[in-house]
Protein backbone atom coordinates (compact mmCIF):
# COMPACT_ATOMS: atom_id res chain seq x y z
CA UNK A 1 0.00 0.00 0.00
CA UNK A 2 1.48 3.38 -1.04
CA UNK A 3 0.60 6.21 1.33
CA UNK A 4 0.68 9.89 0.32
CA UNK A 5 3.23 11.86 2.46
CA UNK A 6 1.83 14.54 4.75
CA UNK A 7 4.48 17.10 3.68
CA UNK A 8 5.19 16.52 -0.05
CA UNK A 9 8.50 18.28 -0.99
CA UNK A 10 7.22 19.85 -4.21
CA UNK A 11 4.31 21.57 -2.47
CA UNK A 12 6.49 22.66 0.49
CA UNK A 13 9.04 24.34 -1.82
CA UNK A 14 6.24 26.01 -3.80
CA UNK A 15 4.59 27.25 -0.57
CA UNK A 16 7.89 28.71 0.77
CA UNK A 17 8.44 30.51 -2.53
CA UNK A 18 5.05 32.17 -2.15
CA UNK A 19 5.62 32.91 1.56
CA UNK A 20 2.93 30.44 2.76
CA UNK A 21 3.12 28.24 5.88
CA UNK A 22 4.11 24.58 4.99
CA UNK A 23 2.32 23.28 8.17
CA UNK A 24 -1.05 24.03 6.55
CA UNK A 25 -0.21 21.50 3.83
CA UNK A 26 0.42 18.80 6.47
CA UNK A 27 -2.81 19.63 8.28
CA UNK A 28 -4.77 19.47 5.06
CA UNK A 29 -3.31 16.06 4.05
CA UNK A 30 -3.84 14.69 7.56
CA UNK A 31 -7.54 15.71 7.43
CA UNK A 32 -8.01 14.02 4.05
CA UNK A 33 -6.35 10.85 5.33
CA UNK A 34 -8.62 10.71 8.42
CA UNK A 35 -11.70 11.32 6.24
CA UNK A 36 -10.73 8.38 3.95
CA UNK A 37 -10.17 6.10 6.91
CA UNK A 38 -13.57 7.08 8.37
CA UNK A 39 -15.28 6.33 5.05
CA UNK A 40 -13.64 2.90 4.89
CA UNK A 41 -14.68 2.00 8.45
CA UNK A 42 -18.24 3.23 7.75
CA UNK A 43 -18.49 0.95 4.69
CA UNK A 44 -17.19 -2.00 6.69
CA UNK A 45 -19.74 -1.41 9.48
CA UNK A 46 -22.58 -1.09 7.00
CA UNK A 47 -21.56 -4.41 5.36
CA UNK A 48 -21.54 -6.18 8.72
CA UNK A 49 -24.98 -4.79 9.57
CA UNK A 50 -26.31 -6.00 6.21
CA UNK A 51 -24.99 -9.55 6.77
CA UNK A 52 -26.39 -9.62 10.32
CA UNK A 53 -29.75 -8.41 9.04
CA UNK A 54 -29.87 -11.17 6.41
CA UNK A 55 -29.02 -13.78 9.07
CA UNK A 56 -31.85 -12.59 11.32
CA UNK A 57 -34.25 -12.57 8.35
CA UNK A 58 -33.39 -16.19 7.45
CA UNK A 59 -33.69 -17.35 11.07
CA UNK A 60 -37.09 -15.75 11.55
CA UNK A 61 -38.18 -17.16 8.18
CA UNK A 62 -37.24 -20.73 9.21
CA UNK A 63 -38.96 -20.32 12.58
CA UNK A 64 -42.08 -19.02 10.90
CA UNK A 65 -42.19 -21.92 8.43
CA UNK A 66 -41.73 -24.43 11.25
CA UNK A 67 -44.53 -22.82 13.28
CA UNK A 68 -46.80 -22.99 10.25
CA UNK A 69 -45.99 -26.68 9.73
CA UNK A 70 -46.71 -27.51 13.37
CA UNK A 71 -49.95 -25.56 13.30
CA UNK A 72 -51.20 -27.49 10.28
CA UNK A 73 -50.13 -30.98 11.50
CA UNK A 74 -52.03 -33.45 13.72
CA UNK A 75 -51.12 -33.06 17.43
CA UNK A 76 -49.15 -35.99 18.86
CA UNK A 77 -47.06 -36.78 21.88
CA UNK A 78 -43.33 -36.19 21.43
CA UNK A 79 -41.22 -39.32 21.13
CA UNK A 80 -37.68 -39.67 22.28
CA UNK A 81 -35.26 -41.15 19.77
CA UNK A 82 -32.79 -43.73 21.03
CA UNK A 83 -29.90 -45.56 19.46
CA UNK A 84 -30.61 -48.95 17.87
CA UNK A 85 -30.31 -51.97 20.17
CA UNK A 86 -27.69 -54.59 19.18
CA UNK A 87 -29.88 -57.50 20.41
CA UNK A 88 -33.39 -56.85 19.20
CA UNK A 89 -35.37 -55.01 16.61
CA UNK A 90 -39.10 -54.45 16.62
CA UNK A 91 -41.01 -57.68 15.87
CA UNK A 92 -43.72 -57.23 13.25
CA UNK A 93 -47.39 -57.62 14.08
CA UNK A 94 -49.56 -60.51 12.89
CA UNK A 95 -52.98 -59.52 11.56
CA UNK A 96 -56.02 -61.33 10.15
CA UNK A 97 -57.35 -60.97 6.60
CA UNK A 98 -59.10 -57.71 7.55
CA UNK A 99 -56.09 -56.16 9.30
CA UNK A 100 -57.22 -56.87 12.88
CA UNK A 101 -54.41 -57.51 15.37
CA UNK A 102 -53.69 -61.12 16.31
CA UNK A 103 -50.21 -60.61 17.81
CA UNK A 104 -48.35 -57.41 18.64
CA UNK A 105 -45.66 -56.01 20.95
CA UNK A 106 -45.91 -54.36 24.36
CA UNK A 107 -43.27 -52.31 26.12
CA UNK A 108 -42.76 -53.51 29.68
CA UNK A 109 -39.91 -54.02 32.18
CA UNK A 110 -37.85 -56.80 33.68
CA UNK A 111 -36.78 -57.04 37.31
CA UNK A 112 -33.30 -58.05 38.44
CA UNK A 113 -31.24 -57.68 41.60
CA UNK A 114 -27.73 -56.69 42.66
CA UNK A 115 -27.66 -58.41 46.08
CA UNK A 116 -24.52 -56.58 47.23
CA UNK A 117 -26.27 -53.22 46.88
CA UNK A 118 -29.18 -54.24 49.13
CA UNK A 119 -29.51 -52.59 52.52
CA UNK A 120 -32.07 -54.99 54.03
CA UNK A 121 -32.15 -58.30 52.05
CA UNK A 122 -34.63 -59.94 54.43
CA UNK A 123 -37.19 -57.16 54.02
CA UNK A 124 -36.74 -57.14 50.23
CA UNK A 125 -37.23 -60.93 50.03
CA UNK A 126 -40.38 -60.74 52.16
CA UNK A 127 -41.94 -57.95 50.08
CA UNK A 128 -41.04 -59.61 46.77
CA UNK A 129 -42.65 -62.88 47.86
CA UNK A 130 -45.82 -60.94 48.67
CA UNK A 131 -45.85 -59.23 45.26
CA UNK A 132 -45.00 -62.40 43.31
CA UNK A 133 -46.68 -65.41 45.02
CA UNK A 134 -44.76 -67.91 42.85
CA UNK A 135 -41.45 -66.79 44.44
CA UNK A 136 -40.15 -68.42 47.64
CA UNK A 137 -39.07 -66.03 50.38
CA UNK A 138 -36.47 -68.38 51.83
CA UNK A 139 -34.86 -69.04 48.44
CA UNK A 140 -34.76 -65.31 47.67
CA UNK A 141 -33.12 -64.55 50.99
CA UNK A 142 -30.52 -67.27 50.40
CA UNK A 143 -29.71 -65.78 46.99
CA UNK A 144 -29.58 -62.22 48.36
CA UNK A 145 -27.20 -63.13 51.18
CA UNK A 146 -25.01 -65.50 49.16
CA UNK A 147 -22.13 -64.89 46.81
CA UNK A 148 -24.19 -63.95 43.76
CA UNK A 149 -23.61 -60.54 42.24
CA UNK A 150 -26.56 -60.67 39.80
CA UNK A 151 -29.97 -62.35 39.98
CA UNK A 152 -32.99 -62.35 37.66
CA UNK A 153 -36.25 -61.92 39.60
CA UNK A 154 -38.82 -61.72 36.77
CA UNK A 155 -38.30 -61.51 33.00
CA UNK A 156 -41.33 -59.25 32.64
CA UNK A 157 -43.59 -57.43 35.08
CA UNK A 158 -46.74 -55.36 34.85
CA UNK A 159 -46.80 -51.60 35.60
CA UNK A 160 -48.63 -52.32 38.89
CA UNK A 161 -45.96 -54.83 39.93
CA UNK A 162 -43.24 -52.39 38.93
CA UNK A 163 -44.74 -49.71 41.18
CA UNK A 164 -45.06 -52.16 44.07
CA UNK A 165 -41.38 -53.16 43.72
CA UNK A 166 -40.40 -49.51 43.46
CA UNK A 167 -42.19 -48.85 46.77
CA UNK A 168 -39.89 -51.36 48.50
CA UNK A 169 -37.17 -48.74 48.14
CA UNK A 170 -34.22 -51.12 47.88
CA UNK A 171 -31.30 -49.82 45.78
CA UNK A 172 -30.42 -53.41 44.83
CA UNK A 173 -33.69 -53.98 42.93
CA UNK A 174 -33.39 -52.63 39.38
CA UNK A 175 -35.57 -52.49 36.28
CA UNK A 176 -34.65 -53.04 32.67
CA UNK A 177 -36.65 -52.17 29.53
CA UNK A 178 -38.36 -55.13 27.85
CA UNK A 179 -40.45 -55.82 24.78
CA UNK A 180 -42.91 -58.67 25.21
CA UNK A 181 -45.18 -60.44 22.71
CA UNK A 182 -48.86 -59.81 23.39
CA UNK A 183 -51.85 -61.77 22.09
CA UNK A 184 -54.79 -59.45 22.78
CA UNK A 185 -57.43 -62.06 21.89
CA UNK A 186 -56.25 -64.62 24.43
CA UNK A 187 -56.75 -68.25 23.35
CA UNK A 188 -58.44 -67.37 20.03
CA UNK A 189 -56.34 -68.91 17.22
CA UNK A 190 -53.78 -70.05 19.80
CA UNK A 191 -52.71 -73.17 17.90
CA UNK A 192 -52.20 -71.17 14.71
CA UNK A 193 -50.20 -68.35 16.30
CA UNK A 194 -48.20 -70.74 18.51
CA UNK A 195 -46.42 -68.31 20.79
CA UNK A 196 -43.13 -66.54 21.42
CA UNK A 197 -40.47 -66.49 24.10
CA UNK A 198 -37.14 -64.84 24.89
CA UNK A 199 -33.91 -65.84 23.18
CA UNK A 200 -30.76 -63.91 24.00
CA UNK A 201 -31.28 -61.69 27.04
CA UNK A 202 -29.51 -58.67 28.42
CA UNK A 203 -30.23 -56.22 31.19
CA UNK A 204 -31.35 -53.56 28.72
CA UNK A 205 -33.16 -55.77 26.18
CA UNK A 206 -34.13 -59.29 25.13
CA UNK A 207 -34.58 -61.11 21.85
CA UNK A 208 -38.18 -62.22 21.15
CA UNK A 209 -38.32 -65.43 19.10
CA UNK A 210 -41.19 -67.65 17.90
CA UNK A 211 -41.51 -71.06 19.54
CA UNK A 212 -44.46 -72.62 17.66
CA UNK A 213 -47.08 -72.06 14.97
CA UNK A 214 -46.72 -69.23 12.48
CA UNK A 215 -44.64 -67.27 15.02
CA UNK A 216 -41.86 -69.81 14.52
CA UNK A 217 -42.56 -70.56 10.85
CA UNK A 218 -42.20 -66.89 9.90
CA UNK A 219 -39.73 -65.92 12.63
CA UNK A 220 -37.21 -64.62 10.09
CA UNK A 221 -39.80 -62.43 8.37
CA UNK A 222 -41.19 -61.06 11.63
CA UNK A 223 -37.70 -60.09 12.86
CA UNK A 224 -36.33 -58.78 9.56
CA UNK A 225 -35.77 -54.99 9.81
CA UNK A 226 -35.81 -54.79 6.00
CA UNK A 227 -39.60 -55.27 6.15
CA UNK A 228 -39.85 -51.92 7.98
CA UNK A 229 -42.47 -53.27 10.39
CA UNK A 230 -44.85 -54.56 7.70
CA UNK A 231 -47.32 -56.98 9.38
CA UNK A 232 -47.74 -60.63 8.51
CA UNK A 233 -51.29 -60.99 7.15
CA UNK A 234 -52.96 -64.35 7.63
CA UNK A 235 -55.99 -65.78 5.86
CA UNK A 236 -57.90 -66.08 9.14
CA UNK A 237 -60.99 -64.04 9.89
CA UNK A 238 -60.87 -63.14 13.59
CA UNK A 239 -64.65 -62.82 13.92
CA UNK A 240 -65.31 -66.16 12.24
CA UNK A 241 -62.54 -67.81 14.27
CA UNK A 242 -64.06 -66.58 17.54
CA UNK A 243 -67.55 -67.77 16.57
CA UNK A 244 -66.25 -71.18 15.45
CA UNK A 245 -64.35 -71.68 18.71
CA UNK A 246 -67.39 -70.75 20.76
CA UNK A 247 -69.70 -73.14 18.88
CA UNK A 248 -67.19 -76.00 18.88
CA UNK A 249 -66.44 -75.61 22.60
CA UNK A 250 -70.16 -75.72 23.42
CA UNK A 251 -70.72 -78.73 21.16
CA UNK A 252 -67.72 -80.55 22.60
CA UNK A 253 -69.16 -80.10 26.09
CA UNK A 254 -72.68 -81.19 25.11
CA UNK A 255 -71.39 -84.25 23.26
CA UNK A 256 -69.03 -85.20 26.12
CA UNK A 257 -66.09 -85.36 23.72
CA UNK A 258 -62.47 -85.64 24.77
CA UNK A 259 -61.32 -83.24 22.06
CA UNK A 260 -62.52 -81.51 18.90
CA UNK A 261 -61.24 -79.84 15.76
CA UNK A 262 -62.72 -77.85 12.90
CA UNK A 263 -61.39 -76.41 9.64
CA UNK A 264 -63.17 -73.80 7.50
CA UNK A 265 -61.53 -73.33 4.09
CA UNK A 266 -62.21 -71.33 0.93
CA UNK A 267 -62.82 -73.93 -1.81
CA UNK A 268 -61.22 -71.79 -4.54
CA UNK A 269 -58.08 -70.37 -2.91
CA UNK A 270 -57.38 -72.91 -0.16
CA UNK A 271 -57.30 -70.09 2.42
CA UNK A 272 -57.97 -71.34 5.95
CA UNK A 273 -60.59 -68.92 7.27
CA UNK A 274 -60.84 -70.67 10.63
CA UNK A 275 -59.01 -73.56 12.27
CA UNK A 276 -59.85 -74.71 15.79
CA UNK A 277 -58.35 -77.35 18.04
CA UNK A 278 -59.74 -78.07 21.51
CA UNK A 279 -58.67 -78.10 24.26
CA UNK A 280 -56.63 -74.97 23.63
CA UNK A 281 -54.42 -72.60 25.65
CA UNK A 282 -53.55 -68.93 26.10
CA UNK A 283 -50.34 -68.07 24.18
CA UNK A 284 -49.73 -65.21 26.63
CA UNK A 285 -49.09 -67.94 29.23
CA UNK A 286 -48.07 -70.92 27.12
CA UNK A 287 -48.11 -74.21 29.11
CA UNK A 288 -45.18 -76.59 29.28
CA UNK A 289 -44.82 -79.59 26.99
CA UNK A 290 -45.93 -82.89 28.52
CA UNK A 291 -42.97 -85.01 29.58
CA UNK A 292 -44.93 -88.20 30.19
CA UNK A 293 -48.16 -89.67 28.86
CA UNK A 294 -49.90 -89.22 25.53
CA UNK A 295 -48.88 -85.98 23.83
CA UNK A 296 -52.30 -85.81 22.13
CA UNK A 297 -53.79 -85.11 25.58
CA UNK A 298 -51.81 -81.87 25.83
CA UNK A 299 -53.59 -78.58 25.03
CA UNK A 300 -50.55 -77.79 22.86
CA UNK A 301 -51.47 -80.63 20.49
CA UNK A 302 -53.06 -79.28 17.30
CA UNK A 303 -55.72 -81.84 16.40
CA UNK A 304 -56.54 -80.14 13.10
CA UNK A 305 -52.97 -80.45 11.76
CA UNK A 306 -51.06 -82.96 13.89
CA UNK A 307 -53.95 -85.31 14.61
CA UNK A 308 -54.05 -88.10 12.02
CA UNK A 309 -57.13 -90.31 12.28
CA UNK A 310 -59.06 -92.91 10.33
CA UNK A 311 -61.89 -90.56 9.39
CA UNK A 312 -64.39 -93.15 8.23
CA UNK A 313 -67.18 -92.75 5.68
CA UNK A 314 -66.29 -89.18 4.69
CA UNK A 315 -63.83 -90.89 2.29
CA UNK A 316 -66.59 -92.65 0.35
CA UNK A 317 -67.25 -89.65 -1.88
CA UNK A 318 -63.66 -89.84 -3.19
CA UNK A 319 -64.28 -93.42 -4.31
CA UNK A 320 -67.53 -92.65 -6.12
CA UNK A 321 -66.14 -89.43 -7.63
CA UNK A 322 -63.17 -91.30 -9.10
CA UNK A 323 -65.47 -94.01 -10.46
CA UNK A 324 -67.71 -91.31 -12.02
CA UNK A 325 -64.68 -89.63 -13.55
CA UNK A 326 -63.42 -92.92 -14.98
CA UNK A 327 -66.84 -93.73 -16.42
CA UNK A 328 -67.18 -96.90 -14.35
CA UNK A 329 -70.53 -95.84 -12.85
CA UNK A 330 -73.10 -93.10 -13.03
CA UNK A 331 -75.35 -91.80 -10.22
CA UNK A 332 -78.04 -94.37 -11.09
CA UNK A 333 -75.81 -97.43 -11.54
CA UNK A 334 -77.00 -100.24 -9.25
CA UNK A 335 -74.32 -101.59 -6.92
CA UNK A 336 -74.43 -105.00 -5.21
CA UNK A 337 -74.75 -104.44 -1.44
CA UNK A 338 -75.50 -108.02 -0.43
CA UNK A 339 -73.44 -108.73 2.65
CA UNK A 340 -71.26 -109.50 4.26
CA UNK A 341 -68.53 -108.96 1.68
CA UNK A 342 -65.85 -111.59 2.27
CA UNK A 343 -62.18 -111.26 1.39
CA UNK A 344 -60.05 -114.02 2.91
CA UNK A 345 -60.56 -113.88 6.66
CA UNK A 346 -61.96 -110.33 6.52
CA UNK A 347 -65.67 -109.52 6.59
CA UNK A 348 -67.01 -106.16 5.48
CA UNK A 349 -70.46 -105.29 6.83
CA UNK A 350 -72.87 -102.36 6.72
CA UNK A 351 -74.35 -100.56 9.71
CA UNK A 352 -77.81 -101.60 8.46
CA UNK A 353 -79.09 -104.15 5.96
CA UNK A 354 -79.71 -102.10 2.82
CA UNK A 355 -81.00 -104.99 0.72
CA UNK A 356 -79.43 -106.63 -2.32
CA UNK A 357 -78.50 -103.46 -4.21
CA UNK A 358 -78.39 -99.68 -4.09
CA UNK A 359 -77.79 -96.99 -6.69
CA UNK A 360 -74.44 -95.18 -6.61
CA UNK A 361 -76.18 -92.14 -5.14
CA UNK A 362 -77.83 -94.23 -2.43
CA UNK A 363 -74.52 -95.91 -1.61
CA UNK A 364 -73.40 -92.45 -0.48
CA UNK A 365 -76.75 -91.44 1.03
CA UNK A 366 -77.08 -94.66 3.09
CA UNK A 367 -73.29 -94.86 3.65
CA UNK A 368 -72.86 -98.45 2.51
CA UNK A 369 -69.41 -99.91 3.20
CA UNK A 370 -70.12 -102.91 0.97
CA UNK A 371 -71.27 -100.82 -1.98
CA UNK A 372 -68.26 -98.49 -1.70
CA UNK A 373 -65.85 -101.41 -1.46
CA UNK A 374 -67.31 -103.00 -4.62
CA UNK A 375 -66.85 -99.71 -6.50
CA UNK A 376 -63.25 -99.52 -5.23
CA UNK A 377 -62.58 -103.02 -6.56
CA UNK A 378 -63.48 -101.76 -10.02
CA UNK A 379 -61.05 -98.85 -9.63
CA UNK A 380 -58.10 -100.92 -8.43
CA UNK A 381 -55.32 -100.28 -5.93
CA UNK A 382 -52.92 -98.42 -8.23
CA UNK A 383 -55.47 -95.98 -9.59
CA UNK A 384 -56.90 -95.39 -6.11
CA UNK A 385 -53.48 -94.61 -4.68
CA UNK A 386 -52.65 -92.22 -7.52
CA UNK A 387 -55.98 -90.42 -7.13
CA UNK A 388 -55.63 -89.97 -3.38
CA UNK A 389 -52.06 -88.82 -3.95
CA UNK A 390 -53.28 -86.16 -6.39
CA UNK A 391 -55.56 -84.87 -3.62
CA UNK A 392 -52.64 -84.64 -1.17
CA UNK A 393 -53.57 -87.51 1.15
CA UNK A 394 -50.19 -89.29 0.99
CA UNK A 395 -47.93 -86.44 2.17
CA UNK A 396 -47.92 -84.02 5.12
CA UNK A 397 -50.03 -80.94 4.56
CA UNK A 398 -48.05 -77.93 3.19
CA UNK A 399 -49.74 -75.57 5.66
CA UNK A 400 -47.35 -72.82 6.82
CA UNK A 401 -46.80 -74.10 10.36
CA UNK A 402 -43.82 -75.83 11.97
CA UNK A 403 -46.21 -78.52 13.23
CA UNK A 404 -47.45 -79.40 9.72
CA UNK A 405 -44.67 -81.92 8.86
CA UNK A 406 -45.53 -83.91 12.00
CA UNK A 407 -49.03 -84.58 10.65
CA UNK A 408 -47.81 -87.25 8.25
CA UNK A 409 -50.56 -89.60 7.00
CA UNK A 410 -50.36 -93.23 8.07
CA UNK A 411 -50.43 -95.44 4.97
CA UNK A 412 -50.71 -99.22 4.63
CA UNK A 413 -47.38 -100.97 4.20
CA UNK A 414 -48.83 -103.00 1.33
CA UNK A 415 -51.56 -101.31 -0.71
CA UNK A 416 -53.33 -104.58 -1.40
CA UNK A 417 -56.85 -105.27 -2.62
CA UNK A 418 -58.20 -105.44 0.92
CA UNK A 419 -56.48 -102.11 1.66
CA UNK A 420 -58.17 -100.64 -1.40
CA UNK A 421 -61.55 -101.84 -0.10
CA UNK A 422 -61.12 -100.56 3.46
CA UNK A 423 -59.56 -97.25 2.41
CA UNK A 424 -62.55 -96.63 0.14
CA UNK A 425 -64.71 -96.19 3.25
CA UNK A 426 -62.11 -94.46 5.42
CA UNK A 427 -60.25 -97.24 7.26
CA UNK A 428 -56.64 -98.26 6.80
CA UNK A 429 -55.51 -94.68 5.95
CA UNK A 430 -55.12 -92.02 8.65
CA UNK A 431 -55.08 -88.32 7.73
CA UNK A 432 -55.69 -84.98 9.41
CA UNK A 433 -58.81 -82.79 9.22
CA UNK A 434 -56.81 -80.27 7.14
CA UNK A 435 -56.07 -83.00 4.59
CA UNK A 436 -59.77 -83.81 4.45
CA UNK A 437 -60.80 -80.16 4.02
CA UNK A 438 -58.32 -79.67 1.17
CA UNK A 439 -59.51 -82.92 -0.47
CA UNK A 440 -63.16 -81.88 -0.32
CA UNK A 441 -62.33 -78.39 -1.63
CA UNK A 442 -60.40 -79.86 -4.57
CA UNK A 443 -63.14 -82.34 -5.39
CA UNK A 444 -66.15 -80.02 -5.07
CA UNK A 445 -64.91 -76.66 -6.42
CA UNK A 446 -65.19 -77.90 -9.99
CA UNK A 447 -62.38 -80.43 -9.81
CA UNK A 448 -59.14 -78.40 -9.50
CA UNK A 449 -56.56 -79.07 -6.80
CA UNK A 450 -56.43 -76.69 -3.85
CA UNK A 451 -53.37 -76.17 -1.65
CA UNK A 452 -54.26 -75.17 1.93
CA UNK A 453 -52.63 -71.96 3.14
CA UNK A 454 -52.67 -69.67 6.16
CA UNK A 455 -51.59 -66.61 4.17
CA UNK A 456 -53.98 -64.08 2.64
CA UNK A 457 -54.33 -64.71 -1.10
CA UNK A 458 -55.05 -61.79 -3.41
CA UNK A 459 -56.13 -63.88 -6.39
CA UNK A 460 -57.34 -67.35 -7.30
CA UNK A 461 -54.69 -69.64 -8.81
CA UNK A 462 -56.14 -72.72 -10.49
CA UNK A 463 -54.33 -75.93 -9.63
CA UNK A 464 -54.11 -79.10 -11.74
CA UNK A 465 -57.40 -80.85 -12.50
CA UNK A 466 -58.16 -83.89 -10.33
CA UNK A 467 -61.65 -84.77 -11.65
CA UNK A 468 -63.87 -83.45 -14.41
CA UNK A 469 -66.31 -80.65 -13.69
CA UNK A 470 -69.17 -83.07 -14.39
CA UNK A 471 -67.91 -85.55 -11.78
CA UNK A 472 -67.50 -82.69 -9.34
CA UNK A 473 -71.08 -81.49 -9.90
CA UNK A 474 -72.52 -85.00 -9.53
CA UNK A 475 -70.55 -85.50 -6.30
CA UNK A 476 -72.06 -82.30 -4.90
CA UNK A 477 -75.54 -83.53 -5.81
CA UNK A 478 -74.89 -86.84 -3.99
CA UNK A 479 -73.63 -85.05 -0.88
CA UNK A 480 -76.64 -82.76 -0.96
CA UNK A 481 -78.89 -85.83 -0.86
CA UNK A 482 -77.01 -87.05 2.25
CA UNK A 483 -78.26 -83.91 4.06
CA UNK A 484 -81.74 -83.95 2.50
CA UNK A 485 -82.59 -87.60 3.13
CA UNK A 486 -79.53 -89.38 4.51
CA UNK A 487 -77.35 -89.68 7.58
CA UNK A 488 -76.73 -85.92 7.87
CA UNK A 489 -80.33 -84.73 8.09
CA UNK A 490 -79.47 -82.62 11.16
CA UNK A 491 -77.08 -80.66 8.94
CA UNK A 492 -79.81 -78.74 7.10
CA UNK A 493 -79.47 -74.97 7.64
CA UNK A 494 -82.36 -72.81 6.52
CA UNK A 495 -81.29 -70.40 3.79
CA UNK A 496 -78.03 -72.21 3.02
CA UNK A 497 -77.85 -75.39 0.96
CA UNK A 498 -75.50 -77.67 2.84
CA UNK A 499 -74.00 -80.78 1.26
CA UNK A 500 -71.81 -83.17 3.19
CA UNK A 501 -70.90 -86.64 4.37
CA UNK A 502 -70.74 -88.19 7.82
CA UNK A 503 -68.01 -90.49 9.02
CA UNK A 504 -67.81 -92.57 12.20
CA UNK A 505 -64.60 -94.54 12.66
CA UNK A 506 -63.73 -96.85 15.53
CA UNK A 507 -60.81 -95.48 17.52
CA UNK A 508 -57.69 -97.68 17.43
CA UNK A 509 -56.12 -98.95 20.64
CA UNK A 510 -52.43 -98.10 21.25
CA UNK A 511 -51.78 -101.83 21.74
CA UNK A 512 -53.63 -102.82 18.55
CA UNK A 513 -57.20 -103.40 17.54
CA UNK A 514 -60.12 -101.01 18.11
CA UNK A 515 -62.17 -99.81 21.06
CA UNK A 516 -65.76 -101.01 21.24
CA UNK A 517 -67.13 -97.76 22.69
CA UNK A 518 -64.78 -95.03 21.41
CA UNK A 519 -65.04 -93.42 17.98
CA UNK A 520 -63.83 -90.50 15.89
CA UNK A 521 -66.90 -88.82 14.39
CA UNK A 522 -66.52 -86.42 11.45
CA UNK A 523 -68.77 -84.35 9.25
CA UNK A 524 -67.26 -82.87 6.07
CA UNK A 525 -69.51 -80.34 4.36
CA UNK A 526 -69.61 -77.73 1.63
CA UNK A 527 -71.91 -74.71 1.38
CA UNK A 528 -73.77 -73.38 -0.53
CA UNK A 529 -74.13 -76.67 -2.44
CA UNK A 530 -75.32 -75.02 -5.66
CA UNK A 531 -72.31 -72.67 -5.77
CA UNK A 532 -69.63 -73.93 -3.33
CA UNK A 533 -67.70 -71.25 -1.48
CA UNK A 534 -66.50 -72.89 1.73
CA UNK A 535 -65.70 -76.34 3.09
CA UNK A 536 -66.23 -77.08 6.77
CA UNK A 537 -64.85 -80.15 8.55
CA UNK A 538 -65.83 -80.89 12.16
CA UNK A 539 -64.20 -83.79 14.05
CA UNK A 540 -64.96 -85.02 17.58
CA UNK A 541 -62.76 -87.35 19.62
CA UNK A 542 -64.72 -89.91 21.68
CA UNK A 543 -68.12 -88.16 21.58
CA UNK A 544 -71.23 -89.57 23.25
CA UNK A 545 -74.67 -87.98 22.91
CA UNK A 546 -76.51 -89.03 26.06
CA UNK A 547 -79.99 -87.51 25.77
CA UNK A 548 -81.52 -90.90 24.90
CA UNK A 549 -81.71 -94.21 26.69
CA UNK A 550 -78.35 -95.29 25.22
CA UNK A 551 -75.31 -93.20 24.22
CA UNK A 552 -75.22 -92.31 20.53
CA UNK A 553 -71.77 -91.83 19.04
CA UNK A 554 -72.30 -91.67 15.27
CA UNK A 555 -71.44 -88.48 13.41
CA UNK A 556 -75.08 -87.90 12.45
CA UNK A 557 -75.93 -87.42 16.13
CA UNK A 558 -72.72 -85.68 17.28
CA UNK A 559 -70.66 -83.86 14.65
CA UNK A 560 -73.49 -82.88 12.27
CA UNK A 561 -75.52 -80.70 14.70
CA UNK A 562 -72.35 -78.83 15.70
CA UNK A 563 -71.40 -78.19 12.08
CA UNK A 564 -74.94 -76.99 11.30
CA UNK A 565 -74.85 -74.50 14.16
CA UNK A 566 -71.41 -73.33 13.08
CA UNK A 567 -72.60 -72.73 9.51
CA UNK A 568 -75.64 -70.89 10.86
CA UNK A 569 -73.35 -68.60 12.85
CA UNK A 570 -70.49 -67.97 10.44
CA UNK A 571 -72.23 -67.86 7.04
CA UNK A 572 -73.58 -64.31 7.60
CA UNK A 573 -70.14 -63.25 8.88
CA UNK A 574 -68.67 -64.53 5.60
CA UNK A 575 -71.02 -62.31 3.61
CA UNK A 576 -73.25 -65.15 2.38
CA UNK A 577 -76.87 -64.06 2.07
CA UNK A 578 -79.47 -66.72 2.89
CA UNK A 579 -81.68 -67.93 0.07
CA UNK A 580 -85.30 -67.40 1.02
CA UNK A 581 -87.94 -69.57 -0.66
CA UNK A 582 -90.65 -67.21 -1.83
CA UNK A 583 -94.19 -68.65 -2.01
CA UNK A 584 -95.91 -68.55 -5.35
CA UNK A 585 -98.12 -65.53 -5.80
CA UNK A 586 -101.85 -66.16 -5.83
CA UNK A 587 -103.77 -64.48 -8.64
CA UNK A 588 -105.93 -61.60 -7.37
CA UNK A 589 -108.57 -59.82 -9.46
CA UNK A 590 -108.97 -56.15 -8.63
CA UNK A 591 -112.52 -54.77 -8.88
CA UNK A 592 -113.88 -51.32 -8.25
CA UNK A 593 -116.10 -50.60 -5.30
Amino acid sequence: MIRTPLRPLARVLKARAKGENPDAIEAENRARRHEAMADKQRQRAEGRLLVLGLAFFCAFGVIGMRMGTLASSVPEEPRASVAGNPIIGQRSDIVDRNGRILATNLQTHSLYAHPRDMIDPAYAAKRLAAIFPELNEAELLADFTGERRFLWIRRQISPEQMQAVHDIGSPGLLFGPREMRLYPNGPIAAHILGGASYGREGVASAEVIGVAGVERQFDGFLRDPANEGAPLQLSLDLTVQAAAEQVLAGGMSIMNAKGAASVLMDVHTGEVISMVSLPDFDPNNRPRVLITGDQSDSPLFNRAVQGVYELGSVFKIFTTAQALDLGLVNPNTMIDTQGPLTWGRFRIRDFHDYGPELSTTDVIVESSNIGTARIAMQIGAERQRDFLGSLGFLEPTPLEMVEAPTGRPLLPKNWSEISTMTISYGHGLSTSPVHLAAGYASLLNGGTKVTPTLLRQRQVTLGPRVVSSAASARSREMLRQVVVRGTASFGEVQGYEVAGKTGTADKPRPSGGYYDDKVISTFASVFPANDPQYVLVVTLDEPAETSGAEPRRTAGWTAVPIAAEMIRRVAPLLGLRPQVDRPQQVGVTLTSN
